[in-house]
C-alpha cells in the first residue's frame, strides 16, 4: 500500500531532526513539528485506505 510506504518514508526522514532537537537545536525542532504535521496527515491517508479497503466487497 503506497500511503503506507509514504507514512514509513517520513517517519525513517525526520529522525535527524529529531536527535538534533534533543540537544538543544531550534531549528530542528521547528522542522520536527513541521515534519510530524505531514506525518500526521499521511497517518490519515492510511486510515482512510484502510477503511476504503474494508468498505470492498470481497
Amino acid at each position: 500500500m503506497q500511503e503506507y510506504e509514504t507514512l514509513k518514508t517520513l517517519v525513517a526522514e525526520i529522525e535527524m531532526d529529531v536527535n538534533k532537537a534533543e540537544g538543544g537545536n531550534k531549528a530542528a525542532g521547528t522542522r520536527v513539528r513541521k515534519q510530524m504535521q505531514e506525518i500526521k496527515k499521511a497517518a490519515q491517508q492510511v486510515r482512510n485506505k484502510i477503511l476504503e479497503l474494508r468498505s470492498q466487497p470481497s
